[in-house]
């Protein structure tokens, strides 16, 4: 128990770094919230937000699953020398693949602005989309060096000065020289750019000119099999938007992208863990000692992550109405549904590693592949309709789908006996209050009344094991005899 408890707190340790950081970006992009809704009108913003899903596709493809194998060769060997070889490899591939798809973009802007508005009048919106494309690609591999070495107040450190530099960019560029929906996109990029020019000079004794090509073949044998998978991940995450745009316009896609934006909180939570994620359960050696750490890791995290979602779709209302104008009021009707797609996303990355541990990557795709047929399928029915709330409830059953299909898959490799009584448990509670609160329509109050009595309300259920029942008493028995 010593050696879990140490194992839990080291991964605790190092999300609440990048937590830190994810908080200090979540917090900015609040403030930027409001920013965004009176410089841009919901068009505007929905063009900014297809764009962004555009290239979100853009870097799954051009990256073929190096990002992914990058973690998992590091950890192949202790020695020095193989760790450069990958580092290398991976970055050089990376730096590649993003330069020939920012040429592709630069030339061929005019045709995709045709293509996804209806004029070429957006080509220089989406020359600026391909700048920051290659910008994001090149910094998350340089900073994910960070990540494989554990040194998570460094990767933080990267992160937030990218984050300062970008607001400051992005108020230069929208609010002062008035850029609109451009300003938003290069501010994006400037930031990052600046701090990847920094860290190239900090790396620059790791990034000879060297590409193991023998090396290459065999991380893109594991990472080649996981793009079907991450590609049908990003019809989840952001195919919902094309959808609004072609069935809709691009407006209700702009309300949407606020809605989702607020849900994105869940996002805090889950980028912090995921940073953390990979290189902690990679580093675990022993197989018995790893399935029990994974299986105490779903059950923590999805208790954090329902709780989440319930505040953010009982108080979304408010939440709206305090950051944007009353042209996106409506799209506090999407956050609960979103939020709870993001606890399923969770239990995804948790459950999917077990795949990654065992090289096993193969049958991913067809997991995430019908996952995303549930996606297109409910979005072709629900938001002809509903609109924008059919495609959130498209979106978190989709997800759903995917949780269940993974872990069916992955228990079939690397049985983990993961506690799915206390899991239910959580996330049904959650869910129940959830759907309770918005049929009654809760005041304020008594919305942030459950969202604080949630974690009371497990306890008759027995949700909490023993051993946690007497720590949790012992807590409060100090915190009541403290002066």
């Amino acid at each position: 128990m010593a050696g879990l408890g140490s194992q839990m707190a080291r991964l605790a340790r190092h999300s609440a770094v990048y937590g830190v950081g994810g908080l200090v970006s979540r917090f900015a992009a609040v403030l930027l919230l409001p920013l965004y809704t009176r410089y841009l009108t919901p068009t505007d913003y929905g063009a900014v937000e297809t764009l962004v899903a555009l290239m979100a596709i853009l870097a799954t493809i051009l990256r073929l699953g190096i990002a992914s194998a990058f973690f998992r060769f590091y950890f192949d060997s202790a020695e020095p020398v193989h760790r450069l070889r990958v580092v290398r490899t991976a970055f050089w591939f990376t730096m590649m693949m993003a330069t020939s798809g920012l040429i592709a973009g630069l030339v061929f802007a005019g045709q995709i602005s045709e293509a996804l508005f209806g004029s070429d009048g957006r080509a220089t919106l989406v020359r600026a989309a391909f700048v920051l494309l290659w910008a994001q690609m090149n910094f998350e591999q340089i900073t994910a060096l960070f990540r494989v070495e554990e040194r998570s107040t460094a990767f933080v450190a990267a992160s937030l000065v990218n984050l300062a530099i970008t607001v400051a960019a992005t108020v230069l560029f929208v609010v002062v020289l008035d850029w609109g929906a451009t300003g938003v996109v290069v501010g994006n990029f400037t930031g990052t750019l600046v701090v990847y020019a920094a860290l190239l000079a900090y790396r620059r004794a790791q990034l000879g000119l060297t590409l193991d090509r023998p090396l290459l073949r065999k991380m893109n044998r594991f990472g080649l099999p996981l793009v079907p998978s991450m590609l049908a991940l990003w019809l989840l995450t952001f195919g919902d938007r094309f959808f609004l745009l072609k069935l809709t316009n691009t407006e209700e896609v702009g309300l949407y992208s606020i809605g989702s934006r607020i849900a994105s909180a869940m996002v805090l939570l889950l980028t912090a863990f995921r940073a953390a994620w990979p290189a902690f359960a990679y580093s675990i050696e022993e197989d018995r000692e790893a399935k029990r750490a994974y299986a105490y890791v779903l059950t923590y995290l999805l208790f954090i992550a329902s709780w989440m979602a319930l505040a953010l779709g009982l108080l979304a209302p408010w939440l709206v109405r305090l950051l944007t104008t009353p042209d996106f009021y409506e799209s506090s009707k999407v956050v609960a549904p979103l939020a709870f797609g993001g606890v399923a996303f969770g239990g995804f990355i948790v459950v999917s590693i077990a795949l990654g541990r065992t090289k096993r990557t193969q049958f991913n795709w067809v997991v995430t592949g019908a996952a995303a047929a549930v996606s297109v399928t409910l979005n072709l029915l629900l938001i002809p309709q509903y609109g924008i709330v059919g495609a959130a409830v498209a979106n978190v059953c989709a997800f759903t789908v995917m949780f269940a299909g993974i872990t069916w898959w992955s228990q079939r490799v690397f049985w983990v006996p993961y506690q799915w009584r206390r899991v239910v448990t959580a996330v049904a509670v959650a869910v129940g209050l959830t759907v309770g609160g918005k049929a009654l329509d809760v005041a304020l109050p008594l919305a942030i009344a459950v969202v604080v009595v949630y974690p009371l309300l497990l306890w008759p259920l027995r949700f909490y094991l023993p051993a946690e029942r007497t720590w949790l008493r012992r807590r409060f028995r100090q915190a009541r005899t403290a002066p």
